[in-house]
């Protein structure tokens, strides 16, 4: 029997690679490097599956002109933003994605953005290694305390709920605003929010964990970063699109917010070139699910996926 065709877009863990290999007629970008529009349109009438990343985007123009033998794209990503899901239904190809495996990871990444951010990890990383800590006093650095404070989630999905309890170990008082509240037992105490306002309002962090879409895009704007206590924290780890960057940066420049932890942004790869003048602004290179841990679980949620689909069956994260 013949194999399917699949194209993998970048370069995935060696575990992942492996099983690919095993069973599927399978070609590999060893160069990783992103897919262009021209070089997705081109494999659609070579491939019959493409496992591709958010650096891969399927645009309703591109959209238009796959070919017919392209059945499925299955991501190897939670976020499908990358994706126009509409356009590529039309064309009767199936898309799945990757959630539940990398919930903890990420989590835990946002985790050490709010502690970073919050207890001047760059300044003193900085003043330690270039040699200029040659003095102390009990001024010295003195950041914004984590345990017990007001934790402010936007969206309550995995990975908002998996950084709750993480933010449960500091003792943190959790809310959070999500499209619906949530039962008890997810909720496990978090004082629910019907309004995205009145939940950043009590926020003394604030912890972003919502899709990107049409409605969230720039969530953060001036408007509603003023609503934040004075002195506030705000962490993304979602989508760079999530935030305002203009308005954030003001927002720390006028001390309305003390800091900011930033693993995305709204130009990728790159980020913000002026945020780089600014100690109180804790940044990653989008790294939230970046550990073997995650990444073999990410690849074999998307393989999973395929061996389903190539089976008669439906995928488990069929969009």
């Amino acid at each position: 029997m013949t194999k399917p065709r699949l194209w993998i877009t970048r370069r995935l863990s060696d575990a992942t690679l492996e099983r690919a290999a095993r069973d599927y007629d399978v070609v590999i970008n060893h160069e990783d490097t992103p897919g262009s529009a021209d070089e997705l349109v081109t494999a659609s009438a070579e491939f019959d599956a493409i496992i591709p990343c958010h650096s891969e985007h399927f645009t309703a123009e591109v959209a238009a002109k796959l070919d017919p033998r392209l059945r499925i794209i299955a991501n190897h990503s939670v976020g499908v933003d990358h994706c126009d899901l509409p356009s590529l239904k039309e064309r009767g190809i199936v898309v799945t994605n990757t959630p539940d495996v990398l919930s903890d990871a990420t989590a835990e990444l946002a985790m050490l953005l709010m502690l970073g951010a919050a207890r001047h990890a760059v300044a003193g990383d900085r003043i330690v290694r270039s040699g200029q800590w040659d003095f102390w006093s009990p001024s010295f650095m003195v950041g914004k305390q984590v345990t017990g404070a007001r934790l402010g989630i936007v969206g309550m999905g995995r990975v908002g709920q998996a950084f709750a309890t993480k933010a449960r170990g500091f003792d943190m008082e959790i809310h959070y605003f999500n499209r619906s509240e949530l039962p008890e037992v997810q909720a496990k105490g978090a004082i629910y929010h019907s309004t995205v306002e009145s939940l950043l309002e009590v926020a003394d962090f604030l912890s972003l964990h919502c899709p990107a879409t049409p409605v969230t895009t720039n969530l953060m704007n001036a408007e509603r970063l003023a609503l934040l206590p004075k002195g506030a924290v705000m962490v993304n780890s979602a989508r760079g699109a999530l935030v305002d960057e203009s308005a954030l940066l003001h927002a720390l420049k006028q001390g309305d917010l003390a800091a900011a932890g930033l693993d995305c942004f709204q130009i990728e790869p790159g980020g913000n070139p002026e945020f780089a003048a600014h100690d109180n602004i804790f940044m990653l290179p989008h790294i939230g699910s970046a550990t073997t841990r995650t990444r073999d679980a990410m690849g074999f949620r998307a393989l999973d996926n395929l061996d389903a689909f190539f089976a008669g069956e439906t995928p488990k994260d069929q969009l």
